[in-house]
C-alpha cells in the first residue's frame, strides 16, 4: 500500500483516518513491547477506558497535526507529559517506535521526514519536563 508523495496533505500521504489509525495502533504496539518505554505504556493495558481514551487522543493529534479534519481535544504536549521526566533516550525510543510504524505501513520518505519534522518540534515539551 504505497502512499503517493503527490498528494496534498500529509494526512492524505498517511492514509487518512484508517492509515492514520493503523499507524497509532502499531506506534502503540511497539512501546508495550519496548524494553525502555514499556513500563510507561504497559498500566494503560489494566485501565481500558483510559486506554480507548488515550489511543484517541493519539489518534485524533495525529490527524489534525498531518492536516487532517479530526480536533484533539487532549492535554498539550507540554501539560501531557509534565511530571514524566521523560530522558532523551526514552524519547529516541519512542521516534523508533513511530518510524518503525510508518516503515511498516509503507509511508514514502517524503511522508516520513514531515512526521519525523513534527516529532522532533515537540522535543523540548516532552524531555526533562
Amino acid at each position: 500500500m504505497e502512499k503517493n508523495e503527490n498528494q496534498n496533505s500529509l494526512f492524505e500521504r498517511l492514509g487518512g483516518e484508517a492509515g492514520i489509525t493503523t499507524i497509532v495502533d502499531d506506534v502503540v504496539e511497539s512501546h508495550m513491547t519496548n524494553p525502555a518505554v514499556k513500563a510507561r505504556f504497559l498500566p494503560l493495558k489494566d485501565d481500558t477506558e483510559h486506554f480507548k481514551e488515550v489511543r484517541q487522543h493519539l489518534i485524533n493529534f495525529f490527524i489534525m497535526g498531518s492536516g487532517g479534519p479530526n480536533q484533539y481535544t487532549g492535554k498539550d504536549m507540554l501539560t501531557a507529559h509534565k511530571g514524566m521526566n521523560i530522558n532523551q533516550g526514552e524519547y529516541m525510543c519512542v521516534i523508533d517506535d513511530i518510524m518503525f510504524a510508518l516503515n511498516n505501513n509503507n509511508v514514502d520518505e517524503q511522508s516520513k521526514k514531515d512526521v519525523l519534522a513534527i516529532l522532533y518540534s515537540l522535543k523540548d515539551q516532552m524531555i526533562g519536563v
